[in-house]
């Protein structure tokens, strides 16, 4: 039976929200192919490794970040026969979306790592190496859906928010402008998404704004649609 070589590697889709913006985790490549080109971190497993090891090792390696509280999902694989000049990979990409990561420090094949706006980079489909492009559109679209039916976005608030805060997060991941009333409406009648703090503040400017914490919910239902 006729077959090819085959490499199998592991990248990343690493996004967080930093200064109100949704931003993802990339590396300049240092070596051949694409020296030079911004690219998702990642690299080719291991022959000791299984794909998730392989992926948190890479994270460390070329960035610096530790994946020790990190929580790592598979988005797709992606096997077209030209994605790699280097031969035939194919290549299983996993995504996290992280409050409070640490800006990255760059190591072994990487020249540079860094936050970058993701709506930037999804702007240029050229800016990436291999079809990282591809990569990182899925893996957004991805997070994007997690916010609808989970309460990811109260983890990138203070242990005590404003809805408005909330909303913000929203607005960051999904890139769109939010009806402050009809999100309000939406969120405290989602059952256990948020919960009172008993408590007011100013520093959203104006009137003073209730207080929240993250509820008890695991699962959004009726879920935070993005349509409204």
């Amino acid at each position: 039976m006729d077959f090819v070589p085959l490499g199998l590697a592991a990248d990343l889709v690493i996004l967080t929200v930093r200064d109100g913006a949704l931003q993802v985790l990339l590396i300049r490549r240092g070596i051949t192919p694409y020296q030079g080109r911004w690219a998702l971190p990642g690299g080719f497993v291991r022959p000791d490794e299984d794909l998730e090891q392989t992926a948190r090792r890479e994270l460390a390696e070329e960035t610096g970040l530790s994946s020790d509280r990190i929580h790592l999902e598979q988005v797709a694989t992606y096997g077209a026969p030209a994605r790699d000049p280097r031969g035939r990979v194919v290549s299983v990409a996993y995504l996290a979306l992280v409050p409070d990561l640490p800006a990255p420090v760059a190591g072994t094949d990487a020249a540079s790592a860094s936050w970058v706006a993701v709506g930037e980079v999804l702007a240029d489909p050229g800016r990436l190496a291999f079809d990282h492009h591809r990569i990182l559109s899925d893996g957004v679209e991805r997070a994007r859906a997690k916010l609808e039916y989970s309460p990811l976005a109260a983890a990138f608030c203070p242990p005590e928010f404003t809805i408005s805060e909330l909303r913000g997060v929203y607005e960051a991941v999904w890139g769109t402008p939010l009806d402050p009333r009809n999100f309000h409406r939406k969120v405290t009648k989602t059952p256990d998404f948020v919960e009172s703090a008993g408590a007011t503040t100013t520093r959203d400017g104006g009137r003073p704004a209730q207080l929240f914490r993250r509820g008890t919910a695991t699962t959004l239902y009726p879920p935070m649609t993005r349509g409204g």
